[in-house]
Formats: structure tokens, sequence, C-alpha cells
């Protein structure tokens, strides 16, 4: 008898394991987004050019280009470029960017590269987020790309309200990254869109960030709030987006993703997605997401890519894909490529005047209706939130030093510093911050920041 229970346990215990390996080994990105709408034409236009100018930010010389994309190159007038930042320059403080203003599209663009894997630097502003995330605007977002993006503003808004001022009132403000840049492009946008008065009275239709293959830099609440402003682009199986922010997990994902895939398939396995939708720290990719989708489950060789598009709430990307491309797709330049083949397909589709399997038309129709959807679900998570409020409250926001260095636009405390110390979370007003954003993302006509 005890060896025919034995022999049963074992039994029972193998086919959970096998059918365990065979539901991760399965798991495609695609189904990620199975679910989401197509994205439109219109929609989806900017990104390849937003792609296109991060790729610029790592040239030298526009008019003698290295590592231009084809077919067509760059499309951008090396005299358009107002500046470009190097190591140098920013000494350290945030990656490289480039600043363009694109005339023919009536755009003011600040393009961040992406991790360097050689510099020391990068890694620092990854490590600082330890031993928790920081508090903004009634939500949390990643500590040092918070610093990153606020030391970028205080260097470049002068020149920014410049070009604006110069452009027009039809130019829009476009913000992109790919990587480490994207999420120093995302919550420098978090943070412009609170002070759009600092940038000659801009409406935030006019402002814009695209984020390449992001990392989690902000929190749920957060992500949905600014649904309207942020794009996040992720290609099929980036492992990115799907990672945890804290260092070791992310480096543990390029260095040995064999090992580490293991042990966060297991994990992913025993924890529910309601007790990770419910921690309030928990950081995701920025806004609206675009899923770019060019592989099947279980089908050989790739397909045309088709872009799906939705402001997520569940399974924003919550789990690691086992697949060979999960790497060799966070690379901009492919990110670049299949983004512009999907566009054409778009357009080709467009032309073609074939009615929509999906009925698109009626997300062009009500563009409000799917965020308020999202942002109900995600009140609802804010009320488990507010209910581990004063547990929260104990804990103190050290505001960001003032750290002098050579060449800084001032010797003194920035004032974007002290800006975006307005939007932290103090012990004395918590309690309305929750209560602010929870209502916040209930109407969309509250999404922008009530000033203290």
């Amino acid at each position: 008898m005890a060896a025919a229970c034995c022999c049963g346990l074992e039994c029972v215990l193998c086919a959970t394991c096998t059918r365990w390996a065979w539901r991760r080994c399965s798991y495609s990105g695609a189904h990620d987004s199975a679910s989401w709408p197509t994205a439109t034409t219109a929609e989806f236009s900017p990104i390849p050019r937003a792609c296109r100018a991060i790729l610029a930010a790592y040239e030298d010389d526009l008019s003698r280009p290295r590592w231009a994309p084809n077919p067509g190159g760059y499309r951008m007038d090396p005299t358009a470029v107002i500046r470009r930042a190097s190591y140098a320059d920013t000494a350290d403080r945030c990656p490289p960017y480039l600043i363009y203003h694109d005339r023919a599209n009536a755009e003011i663009v600040l393009a961040v590269r992406g991790l360097n894997l050689g510099r020391g630097a990068d890694y620092r502003l990854l490590l600082d987020n330890q031993p928790e995330a920081q508090p903004f605007d009634g939500g949390y977002v990643h500590r040092g790309l918070l610093k990153a993006a606020v030391w970028l503003l205080n260097r470049e808004a002068e020149t920014l309200r410049q070009l604006i001022r110069e452009a027009g009132p039809d130019c829009r403000v476009v913000l992109a990254g790919h990587s480490l840049g994207a999420g120093v492009a995302a919550l420098a946008a978090a943070v412009m869109v609170n002070y759009l008065d600092r940038f000659e009275g801009i409406n935030r239709e006019r402002l814009k960030c695209y984020a390449i293959a992001p990392a989690r830099c902000m929190s749920l609440d957060l992500a949905v709030k600014y649904a309207t402003v942020i794009h996040s682009v992720v290609l099929q199986d980036d492992f990115l987006p799907r990672t945890p922010t804290p260092l070791e997990n992310i480096f543990g994902s390029i260095f040995c993703l064999p090992c580490l895939i293991s042990l966060v398939c297991m994990r992913d396995t025993f924890i529910s997605e309601n007790k990770m939708l419910k921690d309030p720290k928990r950081l995701y990719a920025p806004g609206r997401m675009y899923h770019i989708v060019e592989r099947r489950s279980c089908s050989c060789g790739r397909m045309p890519p088709e872009v799906r598009t939705a402001i997520p709430v569940e399974g924003r990307f919550e789990h690691i894909v086992l697949s060979c491309n999960a790497i060799y797709d966070h690379s901009l330049v492919w990110i670049e490529h299949e983004a512009q083949v999907a566009l054409e397909r778009l357009q080709q589709e467009d032309e073609a005047m074939v009615p929509p399997i999906q009925p698109r038309i009626e997300r062009d129709e009500y563009p409000q209706r799917e965020q308020k959807d999202e942002a109900k679900k995600e009140a609802l998570l804010n009320t488990h939130h507010a209910s581990i409020g004063k547990e929260s409250s104990a804990e103190k926001n050290v505001p960001f030093e003032n750290e002098h260095e050579e060449g800084s636009c001032t010797d003194s405390r920035s004032d974007w510093e002290e800006f975006v110390e307005k939007l932290f979370i103090t012990d004395d007003d918590e309690e309305d911050m929750e209560f602010e954003a929870v209502s916040s993302v209930r109407d969309d006509s509250k999404l922008s920041l009530i000033h203290t």
C-alpha cells in the first residue's frame, strides 16, 4: 500500500511538473496582447521617426552616418540638430541625447540613448532605486531615472522653451528614448506635463513621449494616468519590459538568462497576478502599450509584423518569455526596422479600403473610453493601496542632493528639483495625495496636476 501511494504521488508530481514546463515553454510573447485591438496608422506613424531619432543620437555626424538604417537612412536634416550631448557633456548624470527640430513634421525631438554595457555610470542610474521606489505624484517611480530626468530638464528647459517659442503654436514636443533612455524620457514627460505653463503654455496634446523597449519605471496608477502622453513600444519577446527594474534582475537577464529564467518562471507560477497588482510599489512599463508581434506560438519563421495597442492593467507584460529572441528583440535597430514595416502595412491597408476585422472606428470615435475603463480597474486597486497608507506614512522622502559639478547650469539648487519635490508624498499630505490619485484616474478631465 505504501509503495502504491508513493508511486501515485510521483506520478502526480511528474504530471504537474510536465504541465508547468509545457505551459511555460509554449508561452509566446504574442499571448500578452492577444485580446488587444490593432493600432491605427495615425497613432503609430510617429514611432518609426522616434526610433530613427534615437539611432541618430549614436552618430557623431549625421552628414556622414555610420549606422544609418536601410533603406532611406535617418531621413533627418543634419543642419536641424540643435544640440548633441556626449558622456562628457552629461558628466554621467544622464545618458547622451540629441535635440532636433523636425520642421517637416513640426516636431521638436529630444532623443535619449539607451544603456551602455561598458559604462559604469549607466549601472549606477539603475542601481539608484534602493531600498524602495521614489514616491511621486500619488504613485512611485524609479529614483535614479527620475534624478536623471530632473537633471535633463534643468539643463535643457530653456532650450526647449526657445524652440517652442520660435516654432509656433502648431509644433509638438516629442521625448523619445530607448531602454535606459526610455525611462529617463518617460519620467521627464511626467514632470513636464505637470508644469506645462513653464513651456510656453503648450497643450497636453502637443506633448508626447515614445519609450522604445522601456525599463519599468513607474507604478501602475501612474502608468494609466499618463497613458495619453507616454507611449511604450515593445517588440515581441523583449525581456526588459518584462523584467523587474532592480539592477540584479536586469543584468541577470542579460548575462545569465537561462539560469534566471527558470527561477523567474517558477516565481511567476506561484505568485498570483492579483497579488502583484495590489503591490503599490511594483513598477511597470509606462503609459499606453504598443506591441509589435511578428511570431506566433509554435510557428516557424517570422510573419508580417502587426501592431496591437491598449492601456492594460492586468497582464502588462508580467511574465518573461522563454525565447531565443528575448534579447535580440531589444535591439533598437531591429525595432526600427519592424516598426517601419508595420507602418507600411498599415498604410497599405488604409489605401486598400478594406474593412478592419476589429471595430477600429469605435476606438477612433471614443478614444477616452478605453482609458477610463482601465482607470476604473486601477482605481479599485488604489482602494487597497489606501488601506496600507498608514504603514507607508512612516517612510521619509529624501530630497535630491544638490551635487555640484563642472559645467553645470547653476551653482545653486535647481528650479526643477524644487518643482519635482512638490510632487513627492510627505507625511502631512499623503492621505490627500492618495485621494487625488484615486479621483484623478476616474475622470480623464482631472489628469492635470493640482498645484500645491
